[in-house]
Order: structure tokens, then sequence, then C-alpha cells
């Protein structure tokens, strides 16, 4: 089953199961020593898009906001079985022409990397796709607020939903953490990792 490492903030790792490994929006924290094959990056921002920090194998697919949102639509990709598909993210800073979330499919499981957003009418379309774990923005300055955020979780309705960039300048806030609301809640200090199963 693949692994998900928080790095804090919102960077975070996959490990799928057969060694393959993704970094979502590499800025926060440490554990970019596993070479990458995915680095995945949701917009421009500088705490958010610092690939440099991930190592890196021959060949690793560096897929930004710019390729995700090719044509003015919202791509597909397929990298080496592993599914991504770009979804919808905007908030009062960011243009939905200029910024995206990412579905990422491996090892069965659905991941839901929402980015810096909030909420989005395509939100509403999730539901159906039973996906499995969704992470969440909830710092209510640049993004959605934690009762938006919980809001959203219920929403898009995966089995397990996980706080992040829920304080600016910090890798973590346990306290919010704690205090979230939303339904199915899995809470994943910096550092931590967790085992993403599948339905």
């Amino acid at each position: 089953m693949a692994v998900l490492y928080y790095q804090g903030h919102g960077s975070f790792r996959i490990t799928a199961d057969d060694g393959r490994v993704i970094y979502v929006d590499p800025y926060a924290g440490d554990g970019y020593d596993l070479p990458a094959d995915v680095i995945l990056v949701t917009h421009q921002h500088r705490d958010y898009n610092q690939v440099q920090m991930c190592a890196q194998k021959a060949g690793c697919r560096v897929i930004t906001n710019e390729e995700a949102l090719a044509g003015g639509k919202h791509q597909r990709f397929d990298v080496s079985g592993i599914q991504i598909e770009a979804v919808m993210a905007k908030n009062l800073m960011h243009s939905p022409k200029k910024c995206v979330g990412y579905i990422v499919t491996l090892d069965g499981a659905a991941i839901y990397a929402a980015g810096d957003t909030s909420h989005t009418p395509q939100m509403e379309t999730f539901a159906v796709r039973r996906l499995d774990y969704a992470l969440f923005p909830c710092d209510g300055v640049f993004n959605m607020n934690p009762k938006e955020a919980a809001q959203c979780a219920e929403i898009v309705g995966a089995r397990h939903n996980i706080p992040i960039h829920m304080k600016p300048g910090e890798l973590f806030d346990p306290a919010g953490a704690e205090a979230w609301t939303a339904p199915n809640k899995v809470v994943v200090a910096p550092g931590e990792e967790l085992v993403l199963t599948k339905a």
C-alpha cells in the first residue's frame, strides 16, 4: 500500500508500494531524500514550488500548474501507471487559471490534493467518485477557514480527510488540527507517515 509522509505546510510525499515516489508542493520540512518519479506543483508561489529540494530519478516528471492547465483545460496524466488528474482550485489570491489541485490514484487509492483553494464548484462532483483521502488547506487567511474546509470535506465525501496549511509561517498547528470538525478526520503531523488504505 502507498504511504503518505507529511512534511508540513502544504508539502507531502507519497511512496507507492513498488517504491515510486511523488512529491506534492515541495517547500517545507524534511524528507526530500527519496528520489522522485513525479513532482506535482499546484501553483507558483515560492512556498509551493521548490522543486530543487527533491532528489530526482533520471526522467523524473515535473508537472506544474502550467502543464496541468495546458490549452486552458485541466489535463490528465499517466506516469508509469500513476494516474494524475488536474482539478479546479481558486481563492482570493489565486485565479483558477493559475492554480490547480490534483487527484492522484495509485495502488488502488485515490488522493485529492486540494492545493491552495477555497470551495470550488467542481468539488460538488467528487462525492460520486468515492475518493479515499482528501487534503484540505484551512488557514483562513489565504484559503478557506476551518469551518469552510470542513464543509468542503463533507461535500467531497472522501473516506478520510486530512488538514494541512493550517497556519501561515508554521509547519503545523496542533490545536487547529484537533479543533477541525471535518468528518472522518485524520491528523498527520510533520514527520509522520500514514498508510493509505483503499476501500
